[in-house]
């Protein structure tokens, strides 16, 4: 399932501007302007990037993708997933996973089960998929911090582009009847500025810390999971110990999926 709301979001926040400028008796057609634009969204980007290395580029699409689009994390599908596997090892023996590395979809997941399946003990598994986590978290973090620092300089590039603006107002003093339009105009950069920072970059900056903090929360209770299907758990004790990483009001859901199952 693909969680949209944050393109929703954005865009609900933006129509609220817009609708409001409305009802403000202004048009909305003011803000289209070439230069704001380009100096606020072009400048944005490439102040933003230039900390970054040419490599770290390379991530910025998919990102970007995971925060308007990507596949939503499910604590409750995990579950069930896990419960799943450690009823085939409690009753065929953990060999048996061998078969259902195939089908599983998540990498750390079936990472962790191939190692499980091939003998490797406690300790060495703990110490691999916390690495995997340790790596992922990492790239989570320069994601997020990439669009935090967008939101940084967009309102910075707003005002200089304000500031470009009522230079060259200041120098054509001469037609005193363009001067409202001339100011209005070089005002809109401040806005786009912070409109952007406000309403985009910051907001997606979040929304892949939180997107980050469940994956990763995930991972830790596939670990315990795994771990304990390797010591021969039923899979109603890897249903309840995953659980406990649960809020108490999400327990009732997922085992209620859990019976459905």
């Amino acid at each position: 399932m693909k969680d949209n709301w944050t393109t929703m979001a954005i865009g609900g926040a933006l129509v609220c501007v817009l609708v409001a400028m409305v009802l403000d008796g202004s048009s909305p057609t003011v803000l289209i302007k070439p230069a704001p634009l380009l100096l606020v969204f072009g400048g944005t980007y490439f102040a933003a990037t230039a900390g970054y290395m040419k490599s770290d580029l390379k991530g910025v699409k998919p990102i970007l993708k995971r925060a308007t689009g990507g596949d939503a994390y499910d604590m409750e599908v995990a579950i069930q997933e896990m419960a799943r596997l450690a009823g085939i090892a409690k009753n065929s023996g953990i060999i048996a996973l061998d078969k259902e590395t195939h089908s599983i979809e998540d990498p750390f997941l079936r990472r962790g089960i191939e190692l499980a399946v091939d003998g490797t003990n406690s300790e060495e598994i703990l110490d691999v998929l916390e690495n995997d986590i340790a790596s992922t978290e990492a790239r989570h973090r320069m994601g997020a911090k990439l669009f935090a620092d967008m939101g940084g300089f967009a309102p910075t590039l707003g005002i200089i582009g304000t500031v470009m603006g009522l230079v060259h107002v200041l120098g054509n003093l001469s037609d005193p009847q363009s001067l409202g339009p001339a100011i209005g105009s070089a005002f809109t950069a401040t806005l786009w500025g912070v409109l952007s920072a406000n309403l985009i970059w910051l907001p997606i900056s979040n929304k892949l810390k939180r997107a980050s903090d469940i994956e990763v929360q995930i991972k830790h209770m596939e670990i315990e999971g795994l771990l304990a299907i390797q010591n021969g758990a039923s899979s109603r004790f890897v249903r309840t110990r995953m659980e406990s990483f649960l809020a108490p009001q999400s327990r009732a859901g997922a085992a209620d999926k859990g019976a459905a199952a």
